[in-house]
């Protein structure tokens, strides 16, 4: 009995049956959730007040006004960390990947969920279209289901962690000269205002993403934000160590009443310093990933080209001699 059971329940139509049975229920249940929610009059305050000096990047690229962030706002609750510092670190690493907008955290669990119920549906035609054959294992059933969903579903995944991995390594890549620049423009009496703007300027061909930081801590401080605090606000944005370090030393140089342009001075030589070291450090590794691929690829064809011939010989040797047997 047990066994006429189970056979039916590993049968391909009943675990496509099983699969959307959940799927539909899942997708019932957080409509459902989604309808119950109850607003706080407030909540649209606090988030005003929390997102003030956030720049206006949303994903959709139409912000509040769109039918889709309207109907995505109704499943909040269940797209967003429910814990303040849970949502204030999904919020970081969607801003260190380039996207600041208020609802990036939100929009983005959104693509991870439909993706996912895509592929699954993908899957389920798929199976529909070319069953399995009889006999085949529950794995094997499963596997056109499980593979476009999981797929799908770390897609956007992978997408935003390349995405924030690459802005970071640009951002460290220009941050020298964009130091070089600072210093320039300060030397030549700019104020550290109109020098990071000059810089946000000058940076936009080379390093878009190093620009759009500085630019954007200008405009928070000709809206009448704290400089410093600003500045602050932009090395939790980047991920960058030397961008905290360099806000530590304006702040140093603004507490000791120290010219900002020395401290500009040897902050910038030792960031050049710090290339060259850097550099030096991939070019003493270079001889030895040369050596790996000579090995690998030299030695073995001069081998055969050295030892074939008499190896050649040997067997020719060893086949034609006669042995007395």
């Amino acid at each position: 009995m047990f066994d006429t059971i189970f056979s039916v329940l590993a049968s391909p139509p009943a675990l496509i049956a099983i699969i959307v049975a959940i799927g539909i229920t899942l997708i019932l249940f957080i409509v459902m959730g989604g309808s119950k929610e109850v607003n706080d009059p407030l909540s649209k305050l606090r988030e005003q007040s929390r997102d003030l000096h956030r720049p206006g990047l949303d994903l959709g690229g139409r912000g509040e006004s769109s039918a889709l962030a309207k109907k995505l706002d109704q499943f909040k609750a269940f797209l967003e960390p429910p814990k303040g510092e849970e949502m204030d670190e999904a919020r970081m690493h969607m801003i260190q990947a380039g996207y600041h907008g208020r609802n990036a955290v939100r929009d983005y669990h959104a693509v991870k969920f439909i993706m996912g119920i895509g592929g699954m549906l993908l899957g389920l035609a798929y199976t529909l279209a070319f069953p399995a054959a009889e006999g085949a294992s529950i794995v094997f059933s499963l596997m056109p289901v499980l593979l476009p969903t999981v797929i799908l579903y770390y897609l956007p995944i992978y997408w935003v962690s390349k995405r924030r991995g690459e802005r970071q390594v640009q951002i460290a890549a220009g941050f020298p000269d964009a130091l070089d620049m600072l210093l320039i423009c300060t030397e030549a009496g700019q104020s550290m205002d109109q020098s990071i703007n000059r810089v946000a300027k000058e940076l936009k061909a080379g390093y878009p993403a190093l620009a759009e930081e500085f630019e954007t801590v200008s405009h928070q401080v000709k809206a009448g934000s704290d400089r410093m605090k600003v500045l602050k606000a932009m090395g939790e944005r980047s991920g960058n160590a030397d961008i905290r370090s360099f806000v530590t030393v304006l702040i140093q140089s603004s507490t000791y009443g120290t010219s900002v342009a020395e401290a500009l001075r040897i902050y910038a030589a030792e960031m050049r310093d710090k290339r060259v070291m850097l550099a030096e450090e991939k070019a003493n590794v270079l001889p030895t990933k040369l050596t790996l691929g000579t090995m690998m690829f030299t030695v073995p064809p001069l081998l055969i080209i050295l030892i074939g011939p008499s190896v050649h010989g040997v067997v020719t040797m060893l086949a034609t001699a006669d042995f007395g047997l």
